[in-house]
């Protein structure tokens, strides 16, 4: 094989694949890229045999051919070469890839490009498109969401399924860890019809969000039980499944919340901020105390004192203190777009649900603390 590229195109494209690779790896063939020059451009491949990358470049093709190399190694030496450089990349009998560029010359071990794994084929029987747009608001909306305990790993990821939502076909993302919720939905695209309901693991999620922010292309998305695909540009990202079974999130979204806050979403949150300033490190907990016409957020701990801080804000009904976590409750204003959120509470002690005003597509809940 034998090649020249831009070292832009190549370094942006090796960003993408090299984060896919693990910094430790007991089978040496996952620490390497794989690398197959032909028909005028160049595919860069990396897994971690449960994520899967596969990205191509233009590129200009001297003698075709493939090979694998340290990834991590690789994007290390293109990131520091100058800017404008051309890069050469030639591997030949010896197992060795030679990279040249203007004065410098590389030489890197390679391994087998035979022995690299393929995960990128297979059919898989459900496929729609959603709009770029559409797909990072899915992600970002309810990823803060994706519980981090190992032990309960059907957390660990984003539960996207087919739904409906007052009559309407929706294709609805959920995320949770038990101490909140997120619940956001766009319409049904076509062919999502009959999907499995699937759990896309957090890391899938972070590389996918990651190339999201260089596209504004239609996604294909392709899905079995088991995998999970998405293409778009000149990327495929091909991801396993988390194997288990997401709770029944309905059963811990209130429909009969009565008491109705409704605030000014940074208004608040910037009191949130600045209130939480006193709260313990440990606990983040900040107190409500909601009445007419208003409501007064206060904070204290033995170690910082305290703190207090009066908004305005529309509420009718009784009076009601409620703590909160604030580190959760901020996570969940800054998904508000709009001007106004809307909170529904019960008492002190259940769930309490949170709303933009103008947009009913996302559903937040939040579990109440004590203080």
């Amino acid at each position: 094989m034998k090649l020249t590229i831009e070292r832009a195109a190549l370094l942006r494209s090796l960003n993408h694949v090299q984060s896919v690779v693990e910094r430790r790896n007991t089978i040496p063939i996952l620490s390497n890229v794989k690398i197959e020059g032909r028909n005028a451009q160049v595919s860069l491949n990396a897994t971690d045999m449960d994520l899967d990358i596969v990205e191509s470049v233009p590129a200009e093709v001297i003698r075709p051919g493939a090979t694998t190399a340290p990834a991590h190694t690789l994007y290390e030496i293109v990131r520091k070469l100058p800017e404008g450089s051309q890069v050469e990349l030639e591997h030949g009998e010896d197992s060795q890839l030679t990279l040249r560029s203007g004065r410098s010359k590389f030489v890197l071990a390679s391994l087998p490009v035979e022995d690299y794994p393929a995960m990128s084929g297979g059919d898989l029987p459900f496929t729609f498109t959603l709009a770029a747009d559409e797909l990072k608001g899915l992600i970002d909306r309810t990823r803060f969401a994706i519980s981090s305990e190992e032990t309960r790993y059907y957390l660990n990821g984003i539960y996207l399924h087919a739904a409906s939502s007052g009559g309407v076909a929706v294709l609805r993302a959920v995320a949770t860890d038990g101490h909140r919720l997120a619940r956001v939905e766009v319409p049904l695209p076509e062919g999502a019809t009959g999907m499995p309901g699937v759990i896309v693991p957090r890391k899938t999620v972070v590389e996918l969000r990651k190339l999201l922010d260089e596209t504004t292309m239609e996604v294909t998305v392709a899905l079995s039980e088991t995998k999970i695909r998405f293409a778009f540009d000149d990327a495929v990202m091909t991801s396993k499944l988390i194997d288990g079974t997401f709770p029944d999130y309905e059963r811990v979204i209130p429909a009969d919340n009565d008491k109705v806050l409704e605030v000014d979403c940074r208004a608040f949150s910037q009191a949130v901020d600045r209130v939480s300033a006193i709260s313990t490190e440990k606990s983040r907990a900040i107190k409500l105390s909601v009445e007419k016409g208003g409501l007064t957020l206060s904070a204290s701990s033995p170690e910082n004192g305290s703190a207090v801080e009066e908004l305005e804000a529309a509420y009718d009904a009784g009076p009601i203190e409620i703590g909160f976590n604030s580190r959760y409750l901020m996570d969940i204003l800054a998904q508000i777009e709009g001007d106004a959120a809307r909170f529904a509470m019960a008492d002190a002690a259940s769930p309490t649900v949170v709303r933009e005003v103008t947009d009913s597509s996302a559903v937040y809940v939040l579990m109440p603390m004590r203080v």
